[in-house]
């Protein structure tokens, strides 16, 4: 029987990955003041960022909560197929606790493993998509949180902010909190690659901190992918143009950061995420 892949909304799939390899993907929830909406069912990516640039309000996100997760663990494993649902980092959402907690009250119902991406966005995303491939082609649940396991220390992902309102406003910001102090003449650059943010720069304008992320990626070997984060960012072209001396246009994904991550990165954040080589 094949293992069920079970996911939230902060990996940024597109409709037709999940479609394409059988991907259920429980929402996380956006609030805007009094709204609420649920990611990717009645608040497209395009819909949050113009909303963030109407209002004054600040979004927030609420993880789904434990009855969620145990309704997609029983609907996958339906037919007695062994799920495997992979979040994003812990140390960054309640996520991970609600589908550990939905896990333990199925008890011995159904075989669920629920695990640590130790990231977001694209970096999320791409352990999800690489273990729907493995579940596809007659992995066992076992083989693929051995896969998410190494895929997960092997994922790094950056990103180069436009404010850092969100963030500090979110509560995320973490091993940034030095950067407050200057916040408003510079343009934040983190490091998400351990699951936590970290302060990884500071560039005086977005084109320098452009820069900074293609230098970064530059420095490591060659790579067969790179994802190319982007939330709402009228300018990613101009990254990716960056990055072409070097990669073929076809070696970069675009990747739309959506409400979960856009609402703590904020307007116009941008960045790059790769898996390092074995």
């Amino acid at each position: 029987m094949p293992v069920k892949i079970v996911t939230d909304s902060a990996g940024d799939l597109t409709d037709a990955q999940t479609s394409e390899l059988g991907i259920t993907v429980v929402p996380l929830t956006i609030r805007f003041g009094n709204d609420e909406y649920t990611d990717g069912v009645d608040l497209s990516a395009e819909a949050f960022y113009a909303k963030m640039a109407e209002l004054d309000v600040l979004p927030a996100t609420a993880a789904p909560s434990p009855g969620a997760f145990e309704e997609a663990f029983r609907k996958a494993g339906a037919d007695g197929d062994d799920v495997v649902c992979i979040n994003l980092s812990s140390a960054l959402s309640a996520t991970m606790h609600s589908a550990v907690t939905a896990a333990e009250a199925i008890g011995n119902d159904l075989d669920v493993r629920v695990i640590d991406s130790v990231s977001i966005t694209a970096g999320q995303g791409r352990q999800v998509l690489a273990a729907a491939r493995a579940a596809a082609d007659g992995a066992s649940a076992d083989d693929v949180a051995a896969l998410i396991a190494d895929l997960s220390g092997r994922t790094r992902i950056y990103g180069a902010l436009d404010t850092l309102d969100n963030l500090k406003k979110g509560g995320r910001i973490g091993g940034a909190q030095a950067m407050l102090g200057s916040m408003l003449s510079i343009k934040p650059l983190i490091d998400i690659s351990s699951g936590t943010v970290t302060e990884a720069g500071k560039q005086r304008t977005r084109r320098k901190a452009m820069v900074w992320l293609r230098d970064l990626l530059f420095e490591q070997p060659d790579l067969d992918e790179v994802a190319v984060c982007n939330g709402g960012a009228d300018d990613v072209e101009d990254l990716i143009q960056l990055l072409l001396p070097r990669y073929e246009r076809e070696q970069l994904s675009t990747w739309t950061v959506g409400p979960v991550i856009g609402a703590h990165g904020g307007p116009r954040v941008v960045g790059l995420s790769w898996q390092q080589p074995d």
